[in-house]
């Protein structure tokens, strides 16, 4: 098992240590190009078995999908996993022949009590389990009271079948909003070179203050930090970042050569491009 370091997780009274690197499953629907389902299904298992056994899906990723898939591992592994999902995308069933692509077929965003219970039992009958370690609301529905949807997830963790409730994108307004009606304990925010709003909208301080751990996703930069895009053309023709500001022509040279500098400053010190961005997120974070 790989030495994969770790961190004491959850809320006032009830901790739990995770592994401070988790398995984001977003990719694992077709969002950044065609899946192959099957070498999904091995990189998860190998994950669990190095010991990240964080795992993140939601249920619009993939349409329901991506739950579905991580239910293949989930009935024979559920206690080797700690387990993310979330709600508040909603979206329509594509009709017979759609040619459109996924951000078609979204509708909005629900944070309503009736559909975050709706949500939360179609997510255990996709992924096969009856129970959720880490419930996140995907994305704040500003029709909706906050303090109407943590409500409802609370109810949840009141009936045993979620563990820790988290909020996704959220404004520290929002955040103490809701830590006030049951504590909070993740808030997941892209955080990279290109998404550092956290540290200048109060968001990073209130999680420090309340004792809120912060969830980076896409530290990497949705792969730039990996260092194996060098081109636009080198992203597949139906992947969504495609019509991402980051990485359309006018823009990605200038953050080639930043990535250039990162890879630079990282070899210095004897690491991978990869683990020096982890590192960084670390550290800012403190989680």
């Amino acid at each position: 098992m790989a030495n994969i370091p770790t961190i004491e997780f959850g809320v006032p009274g009830d901790k739990v240590k995770v592994p401070r690197i988790g398995l984001g499953c977003m990719g694992f629907s077709p969002i950044y190009g065609e899946v192959d389902d099957q070498e999904s299904l091995q990189t998860i298992n190998h994950a669990l078995d190095v010991g990240c056994s964080f795992l993140d899906t939601a249920d619009v990723y993939g349409l329901g999908g991506n739950e579905k898939l991580l239910s293949n591992v989930l009935k024979d592994r559920r206690d080797d996993v700690f387990l993310c999902t979330k709600f508040g995308n909603a979206w329509r069933d594509p009709e017979p022949g759609f040619q459109g692509g996924f951000a078609d077929l979204l509708v909005g965003v629900k944070g309503d009590s009736e559909y975050v219970r709706k949500s939360f039992q179609n997510s255990l009958d996709r992924l096969g389990v009856d129970r959720i370690d880490l419930y996140y609301q995907h994305r704040v529905d500003t029709s909706v009271p906050i303090e109407e949807t943590v409500g409802a997830m609370a109810e949840l963790v009141k009936a045993g079948k979620v563990r820790y409730l988290g909020l996704s994108e959220c404004s520290a307004e929002t955040l103490r909003r809701a830590y006030k009606v049951h504590p909070i304990a993740a808030v997941q925010v892209e955080y990279n070179c290109w998404s550092l709003d956290i540290e200048q909208n109060g968001l990073l301080e209130a999680c420090r203050e309340l004792g809120v751990t912060v969830v980076a996703y896409s530290p990497l930069g949705r792969g730039f930090m990996t260092g194996q895009i060098r081109s636009f053309d080198d992203l597949p023709e139906n992947d969504f970042r495609r019509g991402n500001p980051r990485f359309q022509p006018e823009n990605f040279h200038a953050n080639i050569k930043l990535v250039e500098a990162f890879e630079e400053m990282s070899a210095k010190k004897g690491a991978s491009l990869g683990s020096w961005r982890w590192r960084g997120c670390w550290l800012r974070t403190g989680t």
